[in-house]
């Protein structure tokens, strides 16, 4: 499924402006802890979480995922959003809590 394709489906809101997405997701991984991501993240997975800090964006990078779901309604920052666009990274926010964030995606076959 590609991003743009969940966006439509889910409801949630696209954060960050004028970035591609069309890429695949092949899947979705949940988790805040960053160094625990970062061991088990895999390539194409659209990554929810409710962390909100710059260290998102490195380690969405360097797992390869497809796009970051800020859920719970965690307040996304314009500085967020502005090293995101810089990153080539789409940023999704939910404001449905992580769980119920992630049953949406499973019930779209994710």
């Amino acid at each position: 499924m590609k991003i743009s394709e969940l966006i439509e489906k889910t409801g949630f809101s696209l954060a960050t402006r004028n970035l591609e997405t069309e890429a695949e997701v092949t899947g979705v991984y949940c988790g805040d802890l960053l160094s625990w991501v970062m061991g088990r993240g895999e390539p194409g997975q659209a990554w929810i979480t409710v962390q909100v800090h710059n260290n998102v964006i490195a380690v969405a990078l360097l797992r390869e995922f497809s796009c970051v779901i800020i859920a719970d309604g965690a307040m996304v920052s314009e500085d967020l959003i502005q090293k995101a666009e810089e990153e080539q990274l789409v940023l999704i926010e939910s404001n449905l809590p992580v769980y119920e964030t992630a049953q949406k995606l499973n019930a779209l076959g994710l």
